[in-house]
């Protein structure tokens, strides 16, 4: 059975443009995609897939700080979180049960948790939960 997709496009701070750019992130090469019971999310280069399932728990976050966030997707040195950040002011952070790959394209490094920076944060949240 498919279900309606739900689309949240990443909330581009005007700064973030062109640090985020310099890495091949721009609106248009960014999507997070709800559909099927799994969550998809784009970013430039980077892609992540997992299960809606795997997903343990969601929580709103923010602010961020923008050296730690602009550019490239980041990888969290005490965690090795995942994070695709376009704002510094708000974002969702999913707990994961399994971990998944993100970083890099071999999946040496495995993520336990991603945070992402929609336009519609809660409307996310929600569909995730």
């Amino acid at each position: 059975m498919t279900t309606d997709a739900a689309h949240f496009p990443f909330d581009f701070e005007d700064r973030y443009l062109g640090p985020a750019r310099l890495f091949g992130v721009t609106p248009d090469t960014t999507s997070i995609v709800v559909v099927d019971g799994h969550l998809t999310a784009r970013f430039g280069p980077w892609r992540i897939d997992t299960t809606l399932d795997n997903i343990a728990s969601v929580s709103l976050t923010g602010p961020y700080a923008f050296i730690k966030t602009a550019g490239p997707a980041h990888l969290g040195v005490t965690d090795l979180g995942l994070t695709f950040a376009t704002n510094s002011r708000a974002g969702v952070c999913l707990e994961l049960r399994e971990r998944i790959r993100g970083i890099d394209r071999l999946g040496w490094i495995r993520h336990p948790n991603l945070t992402l920076t929609p336009k519609d944060c809660a409307g996310l949240a929600a569909a995730l939960s």
